[in-house]
């Protein structure tokens, strides 16, 4: 995916074309904490529990959601444009006596060797694909995909609304309240700040890590994404369904089993391939 300019306290042209990765992968479970409450899991596992499987996690990363269907029996692979996070994802799969197929690829390019019932994009992923064409490429090749009838899971995230964003606002940093734990012994502290930009709807994000020994900070990796992601309103998420050609597209409250409101910031979309028959 094109995915802006990037800085990462290293020459240009040595930086690498994916976004999770140094510090970002290295403590990215840590800094997230315990996941294993999150809505989004038994929403997933429901749908799937529905249609079938095998099932294909697009932006997979360290594996929150895969692993733990792995660990059920579920028929799942994984996809994620890091190879970082997939090593990560690899280290704690063999820990549990599991081997997931992973795949390295983009989601505009994907290109797998077979079809799926159920495919899900969890964690607003497919907001980091930033071009409206890779978009529409990516939505295209998740029909692909699936199997006549399965369906495609993602979730969406308005990242800013209403009165546009003051320059104070956006100039500010965040200091993460997590702080992530080295095997050296020492801890990294995060902070952030982003821009948002209301006409285009595109969010443009600063990180600061900061790896701090015996309370001193000893290094410092810097990350900036411009742009970093791409928001929809409900009204244009259920647009790319339809244009790619899937059916029966409902929008859900956040990972509800209700229909999603004027007023969600957060909500599921759920469409399915019509089957051959259709």
């Amino acid at each position: 995916m094109k995915q802006g300019w990037y800085h990462c306290d290293m020459p240009q042209n040595s930086q690498p074309s994916y976004e999770y990765r140094g510090l970002i992968a290295e403590v990215w479970d840590q800094l997230r904490g315990d996941t294993s409450g999150w809505p989004d899991r038994s929403f997933y596992r429901d749908l799937i529990l529905e249609v079938g499987e095998p099932v294909l996690d697009v932006g997979c990363g360290t594996g929150r959601l895969l692993l733990d269907y792995a660990s059920e029996g579920i028929d799942v692979d994984g996809v994620d444009n890091s190879p970082e996070m997939l090593a990560l994802c690899r280290k704690k799969a063999a820990a549990l006596d599991l081997r997931p197929t992973l795949f390295e690829q983009q989601m505009e390019t994907l290109e797998l060797p077979r079809r799926y019932r159920a495919i899900i994009v969890p964690s607003s992923s497919f907001q980091l694909v930033i071009e409206t064409d890779d978009a529409r490429e990516a939505m295209r090749r998740f029909h692909d995909h699936l199997e006549p009838g399965g369906s495609l899971a993602m979730s969406f995230m308005l990242m800013w609304s209403g009165t546009p964003q003051t320059t104070e606002q956006a100039n500010k940093w965040h200091k993460r309240k997590r702080v992530g734990e080295r095997e050296d012994g020492s801890t990294v502290r995060r902070w952030t700040r982003a821009r948002y930009d209301s006409e285009a709807q595109l969010e443009h994000t600063e990180d600061r890590y900061e790896i701090i020994v015996d309370g001193e900070i000893v290094e410092t990796e810097k990350h900036s994404r411009s742009p970093s992601a791409r928001w929809y309103t409900q009204d244009q998420s259920r647009a790319l369904y339809e244009e790619a050609g899937f059916v029966d597209v409902l929008l859900y409250s956040g990972f509800s089993k209700d229909a999603a409101s004027a007023d969600d910031r957060m909500w599921a979309v759920v469409g399915r391939r019509a089957a051959d028959l259709e």
